[in-house]
C-alpha cells in the first residue's frame, strides 16, 4: 500500500507537506499540491481511514441496526430499504459512512459494544428484534441515536402519521357505503404502534361516523408476513361472513388475505373490498389493484438524518417526528 512516506521519496517534499496537500489543508503553492495529489494519483494512493480516524478523533461512521424477523424481507422491505438508500445518501453528502451493526459479529458482541470497537459516532435504529431489551438501553449509552419504528426512551423517532391513515380508511369504507367492516391487525407491540396506531384511527373515525366498531370484527395475526395475512383472513372471514370491507394493516398481510379470498371463490371488490398499507412493489400487480397507503420514505430518511445530525452537534430535537401518509385509492373498494 503506498504511504505519504512513499510519496515524499517520490516528490522531494516532506511528509507534513504531502499530508497538507492530501487533506486540503494548510498554506500550500498551487503548484506544489498539483503535483503532489497528480503523484498521490499516479500511484494509486487510498488514504488509511484507520490511521486518520485516530489522528481527527473522529470515524465518520454511523451504525445501522436493521433486523427483520418480522416481514422476512431483508433489504426488500416495502419501508426500510428504500428508506435506507436515501438515509445513505443525506449522511454521505454530510461526510459519513455506514456500517451495519450485528450481533453475531466477534460471538456475539452487543450492538453498543460494537459501536465502540469501531468508534461509531451515530447510530440509526431502522428495524430492531422485537422487544430486545438492548434497544431500549440506547438511549442513555452515550452515543447519539434516532429510530424510524422503534419508540425508545430518550431518542427522537421519525415515524409516520399511522392514526391519521386509521381515519382516511375508515372514513373512505364509510363514504362506499360499507358497514361491516374489518381490520386485519399484526402483533399489537407498544414500543413499535404502529397496529396499535392504525387500529386507533380506525375505530375513532367510525365512532366519528356515528358506528361502533365490533370486537368480532377485529382479527390480529401472529406475524407481518403473507402467510400471517392468509390464516388471519380465514379465521375473520369465518367468523364473520357478512363484512364487505377489511382494513389490512400492511399490503404483505393483505396479500395472504387476498389469496385466502380468491382460494374461497370470493370476488375483490364485488364481494369484498380491500385497503392495505405501505404501497409495496408489488401493490399495482395485485389483482385487483390494491388501494392501500404510501409511506414517505424519503422525507423519513431526510429527516432522520437531520435529526441524527442534530443530536450529534449537542442540538435538542423532538421525541416524535411524524410524517403523513399518501392515500393511494386503486380500484379494490367498491361502492356498495
Amino acid at each position: 500500500m503506498v504511504t505519504i512516506y512513499d510519496l515524499a521519496k517520490a516528490t522531494g517534499f516532506s511528509a507534513p507537506t504531502i499530508s497538507k496537500a492530501l487533506n486540503g489543508n494548510g498554506k500550500l503553492n498551487p503548484k506544489t499540491r498539483e503535483k503532489i495529489l497528480n503523484a498521490a494519483k499516479e500511484a494509486g494512493y487510498t488514504p488509511n481511514m484507520a490511521a486518520k480516524s485516530l489522528s481527527t478523533k473522529h470515524s465518520k461512521l454511523i451504525g445501522v441496526i436493521l433486523e427483520d424477523v418480522a416481514m422476512l424481507r431483508g433489504f426488500e422491505h416495502p419501508l426500510f430499504g428504500g428508506l435506507l438508500n436515501r438515509f445513505r445518501h443525506e449522511i454521505e453528502m454530510a461526510g459519513f459512512d455506514l456500517l451495519f451493526l450485528s450481533k453475531n459479529f466477534n460471538d456475539g458482541m452487543s450492538y453498543i459494544d460494537h459501536c465502540k470497537y469501531r468508534d461509531v459516532e451515530g447510530i440509526i435504529v431502522v428495524n430492531p428484534i422485537d422487544d430486545d431489551p438492548e434497544i431500549q438501553t440506547l438511549g442513555s449509552c452515550g452515543i447519539p441515536c434516532v429510530s424510524t419504528n422503534e419508540f425508545i426512551p430518550g431518542i427522537c423517532t421519525v415515524v409516520s402519521e399511522n392514526e391519521e391513515a386509521g381515519h382516511i380508511a375508515a372514513r373512505k369504507f364509510f363514504e362506499c357505503g360499507h358497514r361491516k367492516i374489518g381490520f386485519l391487525g399484526a402483533p399489537m407491540r407498544e414500543n413499535s404502534p404502529a397496529a396499535i396506531e392504525r387500529l386507533r384511527g380506525f375505530r375513532d373515525e367510525l365512532k366519528l361516523c356515528g358506528m361502533e366498531f365490533e370486537d368480532k370484527y377485529l382479527e390480529i395475526c401472529d406475524a407481518w408476513f403473507d402467510k400471517s395475512g392468509y390464516e388471519g383472513m380465514k379465521r375473520l372471514y369465518e367468523r364473520c361472513p357478512d363484512i364487505t370491507g377489511v382494513f389490512v394493516v400492511c399490503d404483505s398481510l393483505a396479500f395472504g388475505a387476498m389469496k385466502y379470498l380468491a382460494e374461497m371463490g370470493l370476488k375483490i371488490p364485488e364481494q369484498i373490498s380491500l385497503i392495505g398499507f405501505d404501497d409495496d412493489t408489488t401493490a399495482v400487480s395485485a389483482a385487483p389493484i390494491l388501494t392501500t397507503f404510501r409511506q414517505d420514505r424519503d422525507r423519513i430518511a431526510s429527516l432522520s438524518a437531520e435529526m441524527l445530525l442534530q443530536v450529534m452537534a449537542g442540538i435538542p430535537v423532538p421525541h416524535i417526528v411524524r410524517v403523513p401518509t399518501q392515500f393511494i385509492d386503486r380500484s379494490s373498494v367498491k361502492i356498495i
